[in-house]
Parts: structure tokens; C-alpha cells; sequence
């Protein structure tokens, strides 16, 4: 979607200057790769912990519960304003197929990948899964704001407020309302997390009612931040593993 920017602000205010219409989906790329960096953070303290450099309660402790929610929320948030701007931009659902294949593909990925790291805690349902369904229940919808907010707001609020026993096997949590979160790496079940998708088009649509003039300023960001924003996918697969071998040759022996 970051590669049409014009094409996307275009289809908005066909009266604006082409040249207008990189920098506001650019401010979209920024705020994409400041989640990126939010990640590196948590990611990095995270692997730190377990070469024991550092202590920290990432299970328990409400500054990196909240953390990573924050984390998340932002990811989340972004892939529904991205499926809105790709609506207005009329991407072709060959292309939208071919980006939930390659999502769907670097999921499976880190579920085996973490398998043979971590197999009594493997990631069966984590963001990119969630990114991958959600993304799939959410596309009808990017059009239609008013149900996009009433469908978010009913699975946040539902997979907060309810759970149910039945829901804790693994075959089933992977939707959420369980009793206590299953043990595994990632976990970011449809409930309550997919409903920030579906926020996220809602404040798509409102973006783009305005010309997308609110994210605009964020396009003044450094490039690098742009870059990350741009490449987030795959900087999202070799982190960790760059991250690890770089922490083990300092820490591991």
C-alpha cells in the first residue's frame, strides 16, 4: 500500500496536486516504523532477560503488559487505516491476496520456527496470524466506517469483559476469551485484538474525509523511520534472529 501513495490520496481529492500525495501516506509509513522501533525496545529488553542481563516481570509487571498492548494496538490500528487507504486507492484483489499469502507465509514461518526453539511454547496464534484473519474479516468493511466502529468496539469489548474454560484448549484459543493467557511466545487472539483492525478503518475513512491532513506532519520524519515503516514485515521476521545471534556472541558464552 506504501509503494501507491499517490494513487491513494488521488483517488481522495482528485483536485490535489500529485506531488502532494506522497508526504500524507508517507506520515503513515513513519508512524508504522515508530511502532517498529516500540518493538525493538520490548524485543530487545526481552531477549536481554533471557541471557539474564536484566530483570524484568514481562508477564505479570503492568508497565510491560501495557508496553506491549501499546505495541500491538499500533500495529493493529495501522493495518485497518492501510486496508481503508487501499480501498480508496482500488487495489486490485490479486495484490490484496498476494500480501495476506506473504503474511500468511511468515506466520507459519515463526509458528515452525519457534517450534524447534520453543516447542512446549510454540506461537500457534500470534500478531501475524491475527494481521492475516483479521485482515481477511475486516477487508468487506473498509468502506462502511459506522459498521467498521460497531464491529471493533463489540470484540474489544467482548474479548475483554467475557471468557469461558472452553475457550483455553489450544485448538479454540486461538479466538480469545480464555480464562488465562495459554503458554506460548505470541499471543494475540481475534478477541479481543482483531477489533483494532476494524477501529483502525474507521479512522482510516476519517483520514482520508480530511485529506489525511492529520498524519502529514509525521511524513517530515527522518527517512530511516520511513524505511522501517516501509520494509515493516520483514523487518518484523530477521529482528529477533539478528537481535539473538548478536546478544549471544556478547552474552551467550
Amino acid at each position: 500500500m506504501s509503494r501507491k501513495r499517490g494513487t491513494a490520496h488521488r483517488n481522495v481529492h482528485p483536485g490535489k496536486r500529485p506531488s502532494d500525495a506522497p508526504r500524507h501516506v508517507e506520515g503513515i509509513d513513519a508512524l508504522r516504523g515508530g511502532a517498529i522501533c516500540l518493538m525493538f525496545v520490548y524485543h530487545l529488553c526481552f531477549d536481554l532477560r533471557y541471557y539474564r542481563a536484566i530483570s524484568a516481570d514481562f508477564e505479570h509487571d503492568l508497565f510491560w503488559l501495557g508496553f506491549r498492548a501499546l505495541i500491538v494496538t499500533s500495529f493493529l490500528l495501522l493495518v485497518g487505516i492501510s486496508l481503508a487507504l487501499a480501498s480508496d486507492a482500488h487495489v486490485t484483489p490479486r495484490r490484496f491476496w498476494r500480501r495476506i499469502a506473504v503474511i500468511a507465509a511468515c506466520a507459519a514461518a515463526a509458528t515452525l520456527g519457534s517450534y524447534l526453539l520453543f516447542p512446549d511454547t510454540f506461537i500457534y496464534f500470534g500478531i501475524l496470524h491475527c494481521i492475516a484473519v483479521a485482515s481477511l474479516l475486516a477487508r468487506p468493511f473498509a468502506r462502511l466506517p459506522l459498521v467498521a466502529i460497531a464491529i471493533g468496539t463489540a470484540m474489544i469489548v467482548a474479548g475483554i469483559v467475557w471468557s469461558n474454560p472452553v475457550f483455553d484448549q489450544r485448538q479454540l484459543a486461538w479466538i480469545g476469551f480464555t480464562t488465562h493467557k495459554p503458554a506460548t511466545e505470541d499471543y494475540v487472539p481475534l478477541f479481543p485484538w482483531a477489533g483494532f483492525v476494524f477501529a483502525g478503518i474507521a479512522i482510516g475513512r476519517a483520514l482520508i474525509g480530511t485529506g489525511l491532513r492529520a498524519v502529514a506532519p509525521f511524513a517530515r520524519a527522518p527517512r530511516w523511520l520511513h524505511f522501517l515503516g516501509q520494509h515493516s514485515l520483514a523487518i518484523y521476521m530477521i529482528h529477533q534472529p539478528a537481535f539473538i545471534a548478536v546478544l549471544w556472541l556478547f552474552l551467550g558464552r
